[in-house]
């Protein structure tokens, strides 16, 4: 089978460096792809937002899946425009998209389908947003309506910083992500990434993990697209996850079939472990970045299978996916001054770095002169397994040391709590 396959960092390239290992796919294309990509697929260059285009590459090449990587193409129908046209693609439609395009149209649903998660107000103008304020204690949680590159989220300590940042919202600084404003009840707990496998009909669960999403060790300076990650996350214990699957997935998963929009594809559930349960933050609608490299090196089922089942109707016909119960642990190196100005150019020698079993996916690079270079803010995965989360770090770290990356940057503590965890018994 010839297999498409759409997105650019390391997300992609940990798809990609699973989908060329099953016996299935014949020709394996990535667009835009990346240096990393380009040792298992051959790079094209598609506009993702000319579904004319990427359907007639498609039929002109005999792609029988299309694999959508990012949120984007998701949110502005491709999937929908590609199944038109009679290609199998993994990935939701652009109604059921809405589940991460807007935040409103998440908490709506959690309220008609009763789905435990943060009280919020939705507010379509500033004032209604100051005055909404009010029923809130905090800190405040802001959130963007709209996809927001993952940094429409603002956690305000103040009334007066929340004033500000709800401000800085209207007025565009996340775009027309900005228009609307949802404002959640500050929840507490401990959170962890669930991920869920649908054709819209049948529900499978593929797997747990936690990321780190500060720049700093111990959790400490601004917020970025992850810094890290591991899998799997053994705080959400199987009685959490199968309460997850009874209260949140499926009944997401059962309310949009009813509704019209049935939800095909994989979904991630990012939730809060609070002392009354798990409670959903957020949905995503495609594998999260850096969580898909750890659950890629954990997966032991073929994942071309798995993709034309759920992009065909079929989930239910195939064998439950299944995943290896080594843990697996990234971490993410940076270019110098992410996440504000992250310095491009920087020399990248990978070395040795994949000789002991790491693997390292490339999120930000390209190749100048045949020189590979950082080209983003977040550069390279550098990805592990263990047979516990403390051998899964201690790996992982060991290929980072083999790097040589003089203008990056790493956190030196992912997967810490898991391990001091593990080292109090």
């Amino acid at each position: 089978m010839n297999i498409l396959l759409l997105g650019s960092g390391g997300r992609e390239h940990a798809l990609a460096w699973k989908l060329a290992q099953s016996p299935a796919c014949d020709k394996l294309w990535a667009s835009p792809g990346n240096p990393g990509m380009a040792e298992c697929a051959e790079c094209i260059d598609l506009d993702v937002a000319d579904h004319a285009a990427v359907e007639r590459f498609c039929r002109d090449n005999g792609v029988g899946l299309v694999v959508i990587g990012p949120e984007a193409p998701l949110v502005d129908g491709l999937a929908d425009s590609l199944r038109a046209a009679g290609i199998p693609a993994f990935g939701p439609s652009k109604a059921a998209a809405q589940l991460e395009g807007s935040k409103a149209f998440t908490k709506e649903l959690c309220e008609r389908a009763n789905i435990p998660t943060a009280r919020f107000v939705r507010c379509t103008s500033l004032e209604a947003a100051w005055g909404a304020l009010k029923k809130f204690d905090p800190p405040f949680v802001l959130k963007a309506d709209g996809l927001a590159a993952g940094k429409g989220v603002v956690i305000a300590e103040t009334r007066e910083d929340a004033q500000h940042a709800l401000s800085d919202m209207f007025e565009g600084k996340f775009g027309s992500a900005g228009s609307e404003v949802v404002i959640e009840q500050f929840l507490t707990g401990e959170e962890a990434s669930f991920f869920a496998l649908t054709d819209g009909q049948t529900i499978v669960p593929f797997g747990s993990a936690q990321d780190h999403k500060r720049v700093g060790e111990g959790d400490t300076g601004p917020n970025t697209g992850g810094m890290g990650a591991y899998s799997p996350a053994p705080v959400l214990t199987q009685a959490l996850q199968d309460q997850v699957m009874r209260e949140i997935v499926g009944p997401t998963v059962q309310t949009m079939r009813e509704e019209g929009h049935p939800y095909s594809g994989v979904l991630y559930a990012g939730l809060m472990l609070t002392k009354d349960g798990p409670q959903l933050i957020e949905y995503n609608v495609r594998f999260g970045d850096p969580e898909c490299q750890v659950l890629m090196m954990r997966l032991e089922s073929d994942l071309v299978e798995i993709m034309l089942a759920c992009a065909e109707g079929r989930l239910g016909e195939i064998a439950t996916p299944k995943l290896s119960d080594d843990f697996a642990l990234t971490v993410v190196m940076a270019a110098e001054g992410y996440p504000d100005t992250p310095k491009k150019g920087g020399a990248i020698r990978i070395g040795e770095a994949e000789a002991g079993g790491a693997k390292v996916f490339h999120a930000g690079t390209k190749l100048d002169g045949g020189q590979l270079v950082a080209n983003g803010g977040r550069v390279l995965n550098v990805t592990a397994r263990g047979a516990s989360a403390t051998e899964a770090q201690r790996n992982a770290y060991a290929a980072v040391d083999t790097v040589d990356f003089p203008e990056g940057f790493c956190r030196r503590d992912i997967g810490q709590r898991e391990v001091r965890r593990e080292r109090l018994g």
